[in-house]
């Protein structure tokens, strides 16, 4: 299903009103050409960590998208097939995953990163450590989705065999959730809003957080991809697409509470508290890390455990395009 929004005017108007005042109306865009199409396409998933693309609706109008469509999908899984098909034009998705993508030959194309971290492995007592999960019991929703790629990339690093020492099952996230809370599984890994519900139940421990846990807090959790065609025939547009997500990414690390609000009020997140926790924790510093070195890390684990054939050199060439993000870490410079 597709969700147009459409909204000029907001009952909760602080958010999205306020990061168009809070960095002006662009006015190096005006001295740039119109974008060559009026219309941008993203994906909307349960997901808090993705709020910049959401809070950056009035950014993206501010830059000459008429029509800002944001397409229904139920999880990260439906991401890289909604940009491959052409069905969305930009959007946010996790590392490790979009490189598998690449080498299947996916016409996608990564464009910059957007924030550390969000996922967090929570364990039982008998899971005190990555390397205990040896033997256990994890749940994840599907095997081939963002979460088990994470998992892959993080047993790798410790020296686990991710097909010989791990007991994969498949549940969906409340499940899962309920599953460890009883202790019929080991570990989940979950992310916002999951970490913060479980917190308050007091379900499981976090064994590791990638938004602080070393090396996982150095390197980008989510990037902004493209579809190849999208940003081969629409340059202008796409840099000034990314211009409003990276402004409202921004945005969301200087005025958390705000952002919080407009995320609740318009529907993309059910709690207040835990939104503003997310935006408080998550590190939206896409001029602060390297896109590369995330996509060198993360190729050369899934390397390891026999995910990706290809080097990171390779899908660097064939699979990035640094050029807008360059332009753009000169011109918002804070």
């Amino acid at each position: 299903m597709e969700i147009i929004q459409n909204r000029r005017t907001f009952v909760a108007g602080a958010a999205a009103a306020g990061a168009v005042s809070f960095f002006g109306k662009a006015t190096k865009a005006r001295a740039e050409p119109p974008p060559e199409t009026t219309r941008i396409r993203l994906v909307r998933i349960p997901s808090i960590c993705q709020a910049p693309q959401y809070v950056a609706e009035e950014l993206l109008r501010s830059e000459g998208f008429t029509e800002v469509h944001f397409l229904q999908k139920e999880g990260t899984a439906d991401i890289a097939p909604a940009l491959a098909s052409g069905e969305a034009d930009l959007n946010g998705h996790f590392a490790a995953p979009l490189l598998l993508r690449l080498e299947a030959g996916d016409p996608i194309v990564i464009l910059a990163g957007l924030h550390v971290g969000c996922f967090e492995l929570f364990g039982t007592d008998r899971v005190q450590a990555i390397r205990d999960l040896k033997g256990k019991t994890v749940a994840v929703p599907t095997l081939d989705s963002s979460r088990y790629v994470f998992l892959a990339s993080i047993t790798a690093y410790v020296g686990l065999n991710l097909h010989n020492d791990i007991h994969f099952v498949t549940h969906p996230g409340p499940e899962s959730i309920r599953l460890l809370s009883e202790g019929k599984i080991d570990a989940y890994l979950g992310f916002p809003p999951e970490p913060q519900e479980m917190r308050e139940q007091q379900i499981g421990h976090v064994v590791i957080s990638s938004t602080v846990d070393r090396p996982w807090s150095q390197y980008f959790c989510c990037m902004l991809a493209g579809n190849r065609e999208f940003v081969r025939t629409y340059p202008v547009a796409t840099k000034r697409a990314l211009r409003a997500i990276l402004k409202a990414a921004d945005f969301c690390a200087s005025e958390p509470e705000q952002s919080a609000q407009f995320m609740v009020e318009q529907g993309y997140s059910k709690r207040y508290d835990h939104t503003l926790q997310v935006m408080k924790a998550l590190p939206y510093g896409w001029r602060e890390y390297s896109a590369e070195d995330t996509l060198r890390f993360y190729a050369l684990r899934l390397h390891e455990v026999g995910m990706l054939k290809s080097s990171p050199e390779k899908l660097l060439a064939e699979g990035t395009d640094w050029r807008f993000l360059n332009e753009l870490k000169k011109e918002l410079k804070n």
